[in-house]
């Protein structure tokens, strides 16, 4: 089952919801449309303004080589622009894996989305506060 992921608001983080695998193989396997690349929704949804994104993994049931690059490079694209990118709700193979990669240093992620949407907010209080 390829990656799918709906978008909803909460307060000022934009969460996607993803479930399926998280492989950039699959939309380069079976061509343009059959799959949505993580990167490209990342980027549209900073296009429309978002600057707050949390990446919520509960239902993606697999991750590949490709799929965490696609995570590091919506990430640096989210710094890029000013902006942030939380994950939450890894399962214990993701996390595992993020552990194996090393990538649990550099990804910011959280046990669950109440803990994501307050990370956003102390980080945002501690910006406002240092400007």
């Amino acid at each position: 089952m390829p990656m799918n992921y709906t978008i909803r608001q909460a307060a000022d983080v934009t969460v996607l919801d993803l479930s399926g695998r998280l492989s950039l193989g699959e939309a380069l396997a079976f061509g343009p449309g059959s799959a949505p690349v993580l990167h490209d929704l990342v980027r549209e949804q900073v296009a429309e303004g978002h600057k707050n994104i949390l990446l919520n993994l509960a239902n993606v049931n697999y991750v590949d080589s490709s799929g965490l690059g696609e995570v590091v490079a919506c990430m640096t694209s989210m710094r890029n622009q000013g902006g942030q990118l939380r994950i939450c709700n890894v399962s214990v193979r993701v996390d595992d894996l993020l552990k194996i990669t090393h990538l649990d240093k550099v990804l910011n992620f959280e046990k669950d989305e109440a803990a994501a949407l307050e990370a956003f907010k102390r980080d945002q209080s501690k910006s406002v506060s240092a400007a």
